[in-house]
């Protein structure tokens, strides 16, 4: 009888134990219908550039750009954070942020002109830049240093798009076509 009952305390630890595991933040799926980017309050849409944050209570804070989503975490820090998750820019698919590749290139397209596309791994990073002909590899750990400025020549190219004085921070709709680039994304 003795030995029953320690193999059970023994066995409930162990379920308890388990039960107390890392906690998973998952991301959510894009709603264009209601998804505004927290910090430009553009329409976040359902494409490669779309980021998330999952805070550690569980609230998802979504945002049109890679480079939005370090203008959050530079203005309120990275303690509240859950995990932080990009798209692979070929096929949409949620990476964690730590995890992923990165090209850089002020002339590649992105919805607030920060020219960061992300992907799920290096090769696929080094095909779009031998591809493209343009861009530099970088990994998340390059971003903490990295130079955050919107191209300007890109933002100016993009103005006929918008209603006068719509830059980042006002409140509008992208265009449509505004998350394009050569390659149909």
């Amino acid at each position: 009888m003795k030995k029953g009952f320690v193999a059970l305390s023994f066995i409930l630890v162990l379920i308890v134990v388990a039960g107390c595991g890392k906690k998973t933040y998952q991301p959510q799926a894009i709603n264009e219908d209601v998804d505004v980017c927290v910090i430009c309050n553009m329409q976040v849409k359902d494409d490669a550039f779309a980021t998330q944050i999952v805070t550690k209570e569980g609230k998802s804070l979504k945002f049109d750009d890679i480079g939005c989503m370090n203008e959050w975490k530079s203005q309120n820090g990275t303690d509240e954070i859950g995990m932080a998750y990009v798209r692979d820019y070929n096929d949409k698919e949620w990476i964690e942020y730590e995890k992923a590749a990165y090209v850089y290139d002020a002339s590649i397209r992105t919805p607030m002109a920060y020219g960061l596309v992300s992907f799920k791994d290096k090769k696929s990073a080094e095909q779009f830049i031998q591809e493209q002909s343009v861009g530099q590899l970088l990994s998340s750990e390059d971003l903490a240093n990295h130079k955050w400025e919107q191209s300007k020549g890109m933002m100016d190219m993009d103005m006929h798009m918008h209603d006068d004085g719509d830059a980042h921070g006002n409140s509008h709709e992208h265009d449509e076509n505004r998350h394009e680039d050569s390659t149909g994304h």
